[in-house]
């Protein structure tokens, strides 16, 4: 009866540690949108001027003004956005005229095909790495790695997708140098499409994600329980796959959602290099058009999904440490 009592009460702990974590997230979303409404708001110009061009009178510009909801106050304007976001409406676009969740749904699908072929690549080859390299740790093997994974953390990635543009689309005409998907696309099409801007994305998430995920295998080698494991004469690969990995998993799922949030700022840099019809070079283009619904809706998406990673970073660490889901 105690240990059920106990169990219960362990259960209790942990949901209240999740809705905890939740409700931060939530809460800092919240504030998140304060700071894109007022950022946004800061843009020099708007839609308006925009719209009617230096050569538009002011009257002209006052009237488009009033009818685009500019001349309203600040917290009215936020209030409105605000409740048009919880209702899934997130205003129209005062370029395009239409609605803002159209104009994203067109481009936030290219978005997710990028995102997805860069982590089946990254997530692979960045946990072989850092597995090798801890396993081999002061090794030479480590200590290539090392230099690799630190050269590939030097490189920014607007550097490594202008030379892959240079080096393949200009010199060697291997592959385009701007991205499409074409309907009915062959796999030779696709690979083509999206070889240069699913590499310069990998490049740095792979480094980083490689790196934290050797700190996490070596912190668990150094336990105790692993020298008892080699003393009973336990495999080095075995020990490492049936106790580490499992120990390890909340720090490299962690250091997983890091590395992969970086898509989100080097999206906006490749997509717009390679002139990719995603998400964030839509963004790029609300911001020059002072399209302001089409500019915080994507900044509060891309807000969003940042939040997500850190939020299942965190409940997979509390779910995975026994210590923290008995504190």
């Amino acid at each position: 009866m105690a240990s059920s009592t106990e169990r219960r009460g362990a259960n209790g702990r942990l949901l209240r540690m999740i809705a905890g974590r939740i409700g931060a997230a939530i809460l800092t979303l919240f504030l998140v949108s304060l700071i894109v409404f007022a950022i946004s708001a800061l843009l020099p110009g708007d839609a308006a001027q925009e719209a009617l061009g230096q050569s538009a009178t002011p009257a002209q510009i006052t009237a488009l003004r009033h009818e685009m909801g500019l001349d309203r106050p600040a917290y009215v304007r936020f209030g409105s956005w605000i409740a048009g976001l919880a209702s899934g409406d997130a205003g129209t676009s005062l370029v395009a005229n239409m609605p803002v969740k159209d104009i994203i749904a067109q481009r936030l699908p290219n978005s997710l095909i990028l995102a997805a072929l860069t982590t089946l690549v990254a997530v692979p080859l960045a946990l072989l790495i850092g597995i090798s390299s801890a396993m081999n740790r002061g090794g030479r093997l480590d200590r290539a790695l090392n230099v690799v994974t630190l050269s590939m953390v030097a490189l920014p990635e607007f550097l490594v997708a202008t030379l892959m543009v240079l080096i393949f689309s200009v010199k060697l005409r291997w592959l385009p140098s701007i991205s499409m998907l074409p309907e009915k696309a062959t796999w030779a099409q696709l690979f083509e499409n999206f070889a240069m801007p699913v590499t310069a994305l990998c490049v740095v998430v792979i480094a980083q994600m490689a790196r934290m995920t050797r700190a996490a295998v070596i912190d668990q080698l150094d336990r105790p329980y692993v020298e008892m494991a080699l003393l009973k004469g336990l495999s080095r690969p075995r020990i490492v796959i049936a106790h580490v990995l499992p120990n390890a998993v909340g720090p490299i799922v962690n250091a997983m959602a890091l590395s992969l949030s970086y898509l989100l700022g080097g999206a906006i840099i490749v997509e717009t290099i390679f002139n990719y019809p995603g998400l964030a070079s839509l963004m790029v283009n609300a911001v020059t058009s002072r399209d302001m619904p089409l500019l915080q809706a994507c900044a509060m998406i891309f807000c969003s999904v940042y939040l997500l990673l850190m939020l299942v970073a965190d409940v997979t660490a509390i779910l995975a440490n026994p210590r923290l889901r008995n504190a």
